[in-house]
């Protein structure tokens, strides 16, 4: 294998190694944003149902108040209120599921399952860890395999592999 080429594979390897190992990290910072937001709603969600419950109201009996007021404004507040419930709930279920999870799944499991707000944040706040876990440790090893079968495919796939040689025609004299 010319050295050029096994240059070009290790390279790639160790770059998505190095991306691959930033998953388990990311995810950490995913859930730190996610028990945050949880905390936040929660507070938000008491002190709505003891609101509710001060006037001798339960949640929905209150939610229903709203949604029959002819005052658009308590209308409006009905409808941010039930959204503020229904994503406080959802954030829950998904820290639930989450934390079900060994953290080498972690990664996986955003993939597939995430608030989008939450994501947006932590992607724009995210700060690279060097990966000393052992599932980022996991998470580097795949990345660097995944990273240099690419490299090498992509390599032959463009003529850059070993060449069989030839042999030497014969000449008759």
């Amino acid at each position: 294998m010319p050295l050029m080429r096994k240059g070009a594979i290790m390279a790639g390897g160790l770059a998505t190694a190095l991306a691959a190992g930033q998953a388990p990290e990311f995810a950490q910072q995913y859930r730190q944003r996610l028990g945050g937001a949880i905390e936040e709603m929660q507070a938000v969600v008491s002190r709505f149902d003891e609101d509710a419950a001060r006037n001798g109201l339960n949640r929905e009996e209150a939610l229903s108040r709203y949604g029959q007021s002819l005052d658009a404004f308590l209308q409006d507040r009905g409808i941010s209120m039930r959204e503020a419930i229904a994503r406080h709930e959802s954030l829950w279920s998904q820290a639930v599921r989450m934390g079900t999870l060994p953290p080498i799944a972690r990664p996986l499991a955003l993939a597939r399952d995430y608030d989008r707000r939450l994501m947006e944040g932590a992607w724009r706040d995210f700060e690279p860890a060097l990966p000393i876990t052992p599932h980022g440790l996991a998470w580097a090893a795949a990345g660097f395999g995944v990273g240099a079968a690419l490299v090498a495919l992509l390599s032959r796939l463009l003529g850059l592999g070993p060449r069989k040689r030839r042999p030497a025609s014969r000449q008759y004299r």
